[in-house]
Order: C-alpha cells, then sequence, then structure tokens
C-alpha cells in the first residue's frame, strides 16, 4: 500500500452524528432538536410550503391573471377498445351498462367516448359528448350515437319560492 492510496480514501467515510448519548457527546440531553414542540417529536414533518421565516415562495411570487380552474369539466372518459372488449355486437351501451361491466366507477360524471382503437360490433352508443373520431368509427361499423345533456349540478339552499303569474305581474310594477 502507498502513502497516496491512503490519503485518498482519508475523509471519503465519515462517521455519523451519534445523537442522545449523553452531555459529554456534544450532541446529548435534545439530541439537536432544540427544546419541546412538534419538531423535537418524532414523525414530525414540516409542510414543503414553510420555510421557517423567510417569505413563502407562494406569496414571493406576483398573482397576475385569471383561471377558469373552477369552471373545469370533468368527464368519465371511455375509449373505443374497452367497448370492442365488453361489449357483444348489437348492444346498447349506456353509462349504468359501462358501470355494470366496469369500465366506469359510477354515473355522477358525464361520459365521454374516445376514438382510440378500432370497432367491428354494431353498437347503440348514448353518452354526453363523443370525439369526431368516435362518433365516425361507430357510424361506421353500423352503430349509433345519441348526445345526451350532461346533468346540471344546481345547489338549492332551503325553499325555492314558487312563481305565478298574479306574483310576477305584480313584481313588475314595482320595479
Amino acid at each position: 500500500m502507498m502513502i497516496h492510496e491512503i490519503t485518498e480514501k482519508a475523509g471519503a467515510y465519515r462517521n455519523r452524528k451519534r445523537l442522545g448519548r449523553g452531555v459529554g457527546s456534544g450532541h446529548g440531553k435534545t439530541a439537536g432538536r432544540g427544546h419541546n414542540g412538534a419538531g423535537s417529536r418524532s414523525g414530525f414533518r414540516r409542510p414543503p410550503t414553510r420555510e421557517g421565516g423567510q417569505m413563502p415562495f407562494f406569496r414571493r411570487m406576483a398573482k397576475r391573471g385569471f383561471t377558469n380552474a373552477a369552471f373545469k369539466k370533468y368527464f368519465a372518459i371511455v375509449n373505443l377498445s374497452a367497448l370492442e372488449a365488453r361489449f357483444e355486437d348489437g348492444e346498447s351501451v349506456t353509462p349504468e351498462s359501462l358501470v355494470k361491466v366496469g369500465l366506469i366507477r359510477n354515473t355522477k360524471l358525464p361520459v365521454k367516448i374516445l376514438g382510440d382503437g378500432d370497432l367491428t360490433k354494431k353498437l347503440v352508443v348514448t353518452a354526453a359528448k363523443f370525439t369526431a373520431a368516435a362518433a365516425g368509427k361507430i357510424e361506421k361499423a353500423g352503430g349509433s350515437v345519441t348526445v345526451v345533456a350532461p346533468q346540471a349540478k344546481v345547489k338549492v339552499s332551503g325553499e325555492v319560492p314558487e312563481v305565478t303569474e298574479a306574483g310576477a305581474a305584480e313584481a313588475n310594477s314595482e320595479a
């Protein structure tokens, strides 16, 4: 063994810090965790958004523009290849039948049919939306496409008063 072989390995490996092994170790008592609080407990995990007193990144960034994220429409998506595999020739495909064969979880979301895959069976498909490719392939195979409007989710708090013709005329005269 030569001296240069020893010195290249010196400092390559560092002993781990042994915490909580007595006052004489320099890392005894609180073991580098400070005094009481959540940070001193096992299992504590600080959220990544917290930056220890520094202004958080999200608050440092300028907020500009407008987003339509709150108005985004979500669909349960089904491809033609899945319809080909799960349905027989001449069957009717509805959101309820898609739940029954396990292609979607429930009928809460409107169904959108995508044109991925080929369709050889004649199917009667009812859904909220179809891509142009999917509708074309279904009709080419001899099936039919029916578009149904998705159900609007309306939250009504309390009773909704019924408007009669007399009440409407009264409201117009007051205005």
